[in-house]
């Protein structure tokens, strides 16, 4: 066959082999041209999961009648006009091929009217870029498209959709993901003419609160950390949930970069080892978060749908992601726990707790891990320091007044040998004394871990570790952070580095298997916690092992310290493997189990 033009309207089925994957893609592209044209209020109307009908209306600016034809042709847009646009776009959408693609999978139908005119004008198109005849409408201003019979003309395409019910639930779950991204804009869902939500504009932060407890459930609302951070000219704000508020799937997590919803593997990356120290195994943390950076240090240009992104400072977002989340999380104290009014709509089951840490404005630091000249040789008398819990602190065994009750309360009892019994002016609180200690000896070993330089241990004789070209390069490249980190190491030929010494800490672990790892890490993300987690586990388990047991009846003095000692310690709200240390029973959930006021 020679060489020849293939017609537009193919061309334009190409492009939607890309762009348009199943329905939820539809409305995606179309939704946030919605929010490029600046409406404030988006209704989307749904038939058989989308494969009948998507309809979304808006508010917006509207579009010009004589810009109606090109607005259904390829790589027609107002959003870009050079490559110094593309570079810093700020726009949803820029490639100017959502329209004519899915035009060339559908019977698409626009109306349009912007404030300046009398009527609103309608055109049809199918993807062939021609016979656009404008016809008008008493539409009111802004613009609707309307989506018929998705993948009419490619039956193949049309087979591999899913059940009604399963388009339609991928469709609920966008609009939830941007409504969650544009608070400012309010939303409403139909499928088969029944409502299913319907969103107002949140401008306080309380109807914030709101509409994520309508998306996300209260109980995240009730265990959320409220994130403000900023540095470096990164910033950071939204919500997190607390360790112990994890699931099992990945399926609540809301990440948005300008106020674009994406998924990208270096901040999955941060976040998950933002956790490391605090996530039971096998859970996923829940948050929305929003990351705020200048426009060029993004590229939004990595991928037809949008939803992936390339960061130009891929390890300054990294190690600010990681230090916003650690610090976050290692700054939350029982203290500050308070009540955050949320109306109670119907919308709303209950009110929220929210947990506000303080902010942080300073230079993010490259995050390495700990370092130390020696381990202290009274390790051993340190681990046993509750064995005297009484020289350590005098806490009276009563309150005082409600004003003076510290936030963990006084003890009164110790339940079983393990749990302390608490009393506070709210209510009680019962904590698990081990978990508790065991947090309390891990925070401590790390600081004394991170006092000095870090020790090596020569190795007789040294190991020759063959690794790719471009590994080898990053080990030179990086030779000093590991030495800072304990490894002696030098690059012997094109594809292989000489190991002569490495941690003492680690002198028991399988260190070319962890040496290739972080090799790996830096090459993939330009950062590498590693070695910090190996050393970290093995402190936790020290601390796990010195820790009192289980049927060791501590006085009333020693449970006493005990609290105040984790008023005072980062992360005291979690064990070394994620359990929760504590938890609080109001007074008012206490009448409750006995109907008292009823």
């Amino acid at each position: 066959m020679r060489i020849h033009c293939l017609p537009t309207q193919l061309v334009n089925q190409i492009a939607a082999g890309e762009v348009v994957e199943r329905p939820s893609s539809v409305v995606k592209e179309l939704v946030e041209n919605c929010f490029d044209a600046g409406a404030t209020d988006i209704s989307i109307h749904i038939e058989q999961g989308g494969a009948r009908l998507i309809k979304i209306r808006d508010n917006g600016c509207g579009i010009v009648k004589d810009d109606l034809p090109l607005a259904l042709s390829r790589h027609a847009t107002s959003k870009i006009a050079s490559l110094e646009d593309l570079e810093q776009v700020t726009s949803m959408g820029f490639r100017g091929e959502a329209l004519p693609s899915i035009s060339s999978v559908s019977r698409l139908t626009l109306i349009s009217r912007t404030p300046a005119t009398d009527c609103a004008w309608k055109v049809r198109a199918d993807g062939s870029e021609r016979d656009f005849n404008p016809e008008p409408d008493p539409h009111p201003q802004g613009t609707t498209v309307d989506v018929r019979d998705l993948f009419y003309n490619t039956p193949a395409r049309r087979k591999f959709l899913k059940t009604e019910k399963t388009e339609f639930a991928h469709i609920e779950t966008l609009i939830k993901r941007l409504a969650l991204s544009r608070f400012d804009i309010g939303f409403s869902l139909s499928h088969n003419q029944k409502t299913v939500f319907q969103l107002k504009p949140a401008s306080t932060e309380n109807q914030q609160l709101q509409r994520i407890a309508g998306i996300c459930g209260s109980g995240f609302v009730d265990n959320a950390v409220k994130i403000d951070f900023a540095a470096s000219g990164l910033a950071l704000s939204g919500w997190v949930g607390l360790p112990t508020f994890s699931r099992s799937q990945q399926d609540m997590q809301f990440f948005y970069v300008n106020g674009r919803l994406v998924k990208d593997k270096l901040i999955s990356h941060a976040v998950k080892q933002a956790y490391q120290d605090v996530l039971f195994h096998g859970r996923h943390p829940v948050f929305v978060l929003y990351l705020e950076l200048a426009a060029s240090l993004v590229d939004v240009n990595a991928h037809p749908t949008k939803m992936e992104v390339r960061f130009r400072e891929g390890r300054l977002v990294h190690d600010f992601l990681f230090t916003a989340l650690h610090r976050s999380l290692a700054d939350l104290r029982p203290e500050q726990h308070k009540i955050m009014a949320v109306p109670a709509e119907q919308f709303i089951p209950q009110a929220g707790i929210v947990a506000e840490s303080r902010a942080y404005n300073q230079p993010v630091t490259y995050a390495r891990a700990p370092q130390q000249s020696i381990l202290p040789a009274q390790i051993e008398e340190q681990m046993q320091v509750y064995g005297n819990l009484l020289a350590t602190a005098k806490a009276a065994a009563e309150p005082v007044s409600p004003s003076a009750t510290p936030p963990l309360g006084y003890a009164i009892a110790h339940l079983h040998g393990i749990y302390i019994l608490s009393e506070t002016p709210a209510g009680i609180i019962l904590v698990d004394a081990h978990a508790a200690h065991e947090r309390i000896m891990y925070e401590r070993l790390k600081q004394q871990y991170q006092q000095g330089a870090m020790p090596s241990q020569p190795l007789l004789l040294p190991i020759k570790i063959p690794v790719s070209l471009a590994e080898a390069e990053l080990a030179e490249q990086h030779e000093s952070l590991f030495t800072e980190l304990g490894f002696i190491l030098n690059r012997s030929g094109p594809e292989a580095i000489i190991l002569r010494a490495i941690p003492v800490l680690l002198q028991a672990s399988d260190v070319e298997t962890l040496l290739r790892d972080v090799l790996a890490d830096l090459l993939e993300y330009g950062d590498s916690q590693r070695i910090q987690d190996h050393s970290n586990e093995l402190l936790a388990t020290m601390a796990c092992h010195s820790a009192v047991r289980a049927n060791r009846r501590l006085s009333v003095d020693e449970m006493n310290a005990l609290l105040r000692d984790m008023e005072q310690t980062e992360r005291s709200g979690q064990c070394n493997h994620g359990r929760p240390t504590w938890i609080a029973l109001s007074t008012n959930e206490l009448d409750k189990f006995f109907l008292r006021g009823q």
